[in-house]
């Protein structure tokens, strides 16, 4: 990684603070952990979306989904993650929190995140059928709720659409005739 000059001309050569200070790069960096969440989700039978959320740097809670496992409707990988960084902050309110999750969120979702006010959202690829914050509804920019999040969208967006798609052609292959159709492929 070459060095960057700060604003006075000086140079730091501690390249995980360079990656830290590329907001590119760091969005980049962060959905990685993102994706391994929803590795571990396929892994597990869930659909494979996955989330962290960063405050300062440092993840403060991570989640994948979990709905079928532990029988919750509201158990994907956002409202996990947003759980346990709310729990490890001791407030419900995530007001200089990253959320990056490997797929648009969902309606229930971007309403979670506007009531934590969630500072940014990071996601990769986007759900054509039931996108809650770019494609079906704009949930989080709604100038008519009390808070709006900053939204930045396709960020190693391929890599979680491949893991979508992946997952949903070898379920349809397991179960023939399954209702269950993607967006995704």
């Amino acid at each position: 990684m070459a060095k960057r000059k700060s604003a006075n001309g000086e140079t730091n050569g501690d390249a995980t603070t360079d990656l830290l200070r590329d907001s590119d790069a760091t969005d980049e960096f962060f959905m990685g952990f993102a994706l391994n969440e929803a590795r571990l989700a396929r892994d597990e039978g869930e659909v494979p979306i996955g989330a962290v959320i960063v405050i300062d740097n440092q993840i403060t809670g991570s989640g994948r989904n979990r709905p079928i496992g532990s029988n919750d409707p509201t158990a994907h990988a956002e409202i996990v993650a947003l759980r346990e960084a709310a729990r490890r902050v001791g407030n419900y309110r995530l007001t200089e929190a990253t959320l990056y999750v490997t797929i648009e969120p969902c309606a229930m979702c971007a309403g979670a995140l506007v009531n934590a006010r969630v500072k940014r959202l990071v996601y990769g690829a986007v759900d054509l059928r039931a996108g809650g914050v770019d494609t079906v509804f704009q949930i989080c920019t709604n100038s008519s709720l009390n808070h709006q999040v900053e939204v930045t969208s396709e960020v190693r967006a391929e890599e979680g659409r491949r893991l979508m798609q992946a997952f949903f052609r070898r379920r349809r292959k397991a179960a023939p005739g399954d209702d269950n159709v993607s967006t995704f492929d």
